[in-house]
């Protein structure tokens, strides 16, 4: 009988070290989970993991990229949890600071993507894995400028003010825009990442200043809103709109000229290089701080060729 015991007490440790082994949890948290490009760095992320042994993944994100408070509770709970890793994308640069630093504290590997966190924060993540969005914003203003030309007037479609990707990527639009042309800017409008909010907005501006000449719409949700605002006011091919990100919406727009262009991170990227680097982390390996997920300009001329295909979803 003892002996009995003594076995079923060596296969339950046995079982019960098989579970803690394969839970060692990755927690992915995005902006929103209502939007194919963050869908997009799941399909990454899933990639990613499944290639690993022990490690599961858990993805989250608020309804909204506006839910501030919310995507800050998810983190918390992550930390409160004890996940192996956080993989996070910061809908905003200062109030996440104080979550990431508990993770920090708890010893628990964060890697950050698509937005910068605040000065000074670089101490508490491992690693930063990005679109430059600077740079991806010089390359919108110059596509831009290259179909409108370097004089008459321009509107911003923007989404969340303050976000770290909208800084880099509207502020490089805009410098490009100033150093390179005499085009005066209207805006930025701020959709708060809502689509409806967007096309209302664009049809407003479209509205407003007859004589447009050019319009950008900086992230996703807003592009599809302001494509759609250009096709209803009958301005689709007769002005020059660039749009940003690569979903099948966004990819009808280049394809029928409602666009002329759209700037396309390397979502899946993200996910997959994000949570191959947390990988290496708890493996203990040494990572790069920051890691550029880079930009390809989508156009109706490229985007059957390799080079877009491996960035659009």
């Amino acid at each position: 009988m003892r002996k009995l015991v003594l076995a079923l007490m060596t296969s339950a440790l046995a079982l019960s070290g098989a579970a803690g082994a394969s839970a060692a949890e990755i927690a992915v948290i995005v902006k929103t989970v209502n939007s194919t490009f963050w869908q997009n760095v799941q399909k990454g992320a899933d990639a990613a993991i499944g290639a690993s042994k022990g490690n599961t993944l858990t993805f989250q994100g608020p309804a909204a990229e506006s839910a501030i408070a919310d995507e800050v509770n998810m983190v918390e709970n992550a930390v409160n949890r004890k996940v192996a890793g956080i993989l996070l994308a910061p809908s905003d640069p200062d109030a996440l600071v104080p979550a990431v630093k508990k993770a920090w504290e708890a010893r628990i590997p964060v890697v950050i993507i698509d937005s910068q966190l605040a000065a000074g924060a670089d101490k508490y993540y491992q690693a930063f894995l990005a679109t430059d969005n600077h740079k991806a914003g010089e390359l919108a203003a110059k596509a831009l400028i290259e179909k409108a030309g370097t004089t008459g007037k321009i509107a911003v479609m923007s989404y969340v003010a303050g976000a770290g990707s909208e800084i880099g990527r509207v502020g490089g639009f805009t410098d490009y825009i100033k150093k390179n042309s005499k085009l005066q800017i209207v805006g930025p409008f701020y959709s708060q990442s809502q689509m409806a909010t967007a096309l209302n907005q664009t049809t407003d501006v479209l509205a407003a200043n007859s004589d447009l000449v050019g319009i950008f719409g900086a992230n996703e949700p807003t592009a599809i809103g302001m494509g759609r605002a250009i096709k209803q006011a009958g301005k689709a091919g007769k002005i020059a709109a660039i749009g940003f990100d690569g979903n099948q919406d966004l990819q009808e727009f280049v394809k029928d000229g409602t666009l002329n262009a759209t700037v396309v991170q390397g979502s899946y990227q993200m996910g997959e290089k994000g949570i191959q680097t947390l990988l290496k982390l708890l493996d203990k390996q040494k990572v790069d701080k920051t890691i550029d997920t880079g930009v390809v300009v989508v156009t109706k001329d490229n985007i059957d060729k390799p080079e877009a295909k491996n960035v659009l979803y």
